[in-house]
C-alpha cells in the first residue's frame, strides 16, 4: 500500500475505526527489545502522512519513545455490521485493518487547533462524569511522522482491494 497515493483513503479507515474501537493500538520496543502495546483513543491523523496523540497516561509509550522511537499503529474496524455484511458477501468491502510505520517526535505542548480536534471528536461524552477525568486536562502532544502503510490481508476476502 502506497503511503502517499492512500493517505485518504488511510484517514478515513481511522476515523471509522474510532467509531467502532474508540482506540487504536501503538506498539513501541523498550530497552529490553520487548514489544509493548499501548491502546491510545486521542490520535489524529493529519492531511500529509503525520499525525499527533495526546500524551497523558501512556508512560511506556512515552519512555520507550526516548529510548526506540519506532512506532506501528493498528487501527481495526470492528463494526459489527462492516464484519457481518462481509462474511456474508464474501469478502470485505474496504480493508478491515491498517497498520501503519512511523517515528515519533518530541513531546510538546498541544495548540489550540490540537485541542479543538480532540473536543470535537470526544464531544458525545461531554455530558458524563468520566470526560471530564480522562480527557478535561490534555495538554501535551507528540508528533508521528508514518514512513509505510501496510493493509491487512485476509485470504480471498481481500484479494480483490489490492
Amino acid at each position: 500500500m502506497d503511503i502517499n497515493n492512500s493517505w485518504p483513503l488511510i484517514r478515513k479507515h481511522f476515523n471509522r475505526c474510532f467509531s467502532t474501537n474508540f482506540h487504536v493500538s501503538i506498539a513501541s520496543v523498550d530497552a529490553d527489545d520487548k514489544p509493548n502495546v499501548t491502546p491510545i483513543g486521542t490520535l489524529f491523523l493529519n492531511s500529509n502522512q503525520t499525525g499527533f496523540y495526546f500524551e497523558k497516561y501512556p508512560k511506556k509509550l512515552r519512555k520507550n519513545a526516548d529510548i526506540n522511537s519506532n512506532v506501528c499503529v493498528l487501527a481495526v474496524n470492528s463494526g459489527i455490521w462492516f464484519w457481518l455484511k462481509s462474511l456474508v458477501r464474501g469478502q470485505f468491502s474496504s480493508y478491515p485493518a491498517i497498520q501503519l510505520y512511523g517515528r515519533l517526535g518530541e513531546r510538546r505542548i498541544a495548540t489550540d487547533i490540537e485541542v479543538s480536534r480532540l473536543q470535537k471528536r470526544m464531544s458525545a461524552t461531554k455530558i458524563t462524569r468520566g470526560h471530564q477525568y480522562l480527557w478535561g486536562d490534555m495538554t501535551y502532544v507528540r508528533d508521528i511522522i508514518f514512513t509505510k502503510a501496510e493493509s491487512i490481508q485476509l485470504a480471498k476476502m481481500t484479494n480483490h482491494l489490492t
